[in-house]
């Protein structure tokens, strides 16, 4: 029933939106699975795997998206939830590796035994269970942001200064995860992933799977995004966004609004990010760099903030854009273009591409109509 109201309540972007994730679901494993390789309708599974990266992209955007669009919370370390989420499911992966490793140890991964640790840390005590590492997957980032959200929302800390406050939080975890005894492979980071569930990470079956867990991930979190929005507890959001202290003034507690939609968002981009690392096949800490979280923030801004369909538009044609530069002889060029096209949206293009659209669409029937009164 739920459901099917917030299928009526769609707007027609939103349900080509989910269409278009739907045709990926059955396309993608067809092209790759079913086609012989050969065929001009063959998808590489190279490819899958870049698909799915962006996929997991677009998740960390709509999570960004629902803080920065619909609360006005402009988060410059939601890379570091993302990185959270992936370290959890790596360590979890490493677990998985047992004899197999390089030193063969039953328990210790390779990099502790090289260091020579004698016993798992605690850090890493159940993580060989599937579900506990699931757990950690979204309790870690949560906790996180709830205690960092209590703290700063309850100060009434806004605008740049939250936004430099997250930015250092993000370099604080980066810098904590370079150390080698922090316990999870320093510099090096979690690599060299066996298996998942009992699925060789490496097969392409298991790579397939993936990507369509992704995508099924990515249409619940729009889905439960746009639930979120369209209520009675969204449209308090926006009050927030656009005039926070009268907001305050008719008795909202503002502070515990912006809490639970900061901590949902940081749990969702830990979900990205757990499924972003077996297939990318490594995690460590550049993950946790600041320039991933303000590139996240350039993918919302790009596709349209306040959409959650334009954010995710917007990672899949930033990171498309990304790929095309860093795989040639533009590479070193890469941050110069982003940031050029930062200035260009904010400058041109303020409600980003699904803005332009919608307005090219809105004056196109403008034109049309008159004709039609004719």
């Amino acid at each position: 029933m739920i459901t099917l109201r917030l299928m009526r309540a769609l707007a027609g972007r939103e349900q080509v939106f989910l269409a278009l994730l739907a045709a990926l679901i059955v396309l993608v494993p067809v092209g790759n699975l079913v086609m012989p390789p050969d065929s001009v309708l063959h998808i590489p599974t190279g490819t899958v795997v870049l698909l799915g990266k962006y996929v997991c992209y677009a998740i960390l955007a709509i999570a960004l998206d629902l803080v920065w669009g619909y609360c006005g919370i402009l988060s410059l370390g939601h890379g570091a939830f993302f990185a959270l989420g992936g370290y959890a499911m790596g360590m979890y992966l490493m677990r998985q590796i047992g004899t197999r490793g390089v030193y063969g140890h039953p328990v210790l991964p390779d990099f502790m035994v090289f260091l020579n640790w004698k016993e798992l840390p605690v850090t890493w005590w159940g993580f060989d269970w599937f579900g506990y590492a699931m757990l950690m997957v979204v309790l870690v980032p949560g906790v996180l942001a709830f205690v960092f959200g209590w703290l700063a929302f309850r100060s009434r800390v806004t605008g740049v200064y939250l936004s430099i406050i997250t930015q250092a939080l993000t370099y604080a975890l980066l810098l904590a995860f370079f150390r080698n005894d922090m316990g999870f492979g320093g510099n090096n980071g979690l690599t060299d992933f066996k298996d998942i569930l009992g699925f060789p990470v490496q097969a392409q079956s298991t790579r397939v799977g993936l990507f369509v867990l992704s995508v099924a991930t990515l249409a619940a979190t729009f889905g439960l995004a746009r639930w979120l929005v369209g209520s009675t507890y969204g449209k308090v959001l926006v009050a927030i966004r656009d005039a926070e202290s009268r907001t305050r003034f008719l008795g909202y507690r503002v502070e515990h609004h912006k809490l639970l939609v900061f901590t949902l968002s940081a749990m969702l981009a830990g979900i990205a990010g757990a499924l972003y690392v077996p297939q990318v096949g490594i995690i460590n800490p550049s993950e946790f760099a600041p320039t991933n979280s303000i590139e996240a923030v350039v993918w919302v801004a790009v596709g349209g903030r306040g959409t959650l369909v334009g954010a995710a538009l917007g990672a899949v044609v930033v990171n498309a854009l990304k790929t095309v530069f860093t795989t040639g002889a533009l590479a070193p060029y890469w941050l110069f273009a982003l940031g050029g096209l930062f200035v260009l949206v904010t400058l041109a293009l303020p409600q980003g591409i699904l803005g332009l659209l919608e307005r090219r669409r809105a004056a196109k029937s403008t034109a049309v109509s008159p004709k039609a009164a004719e």
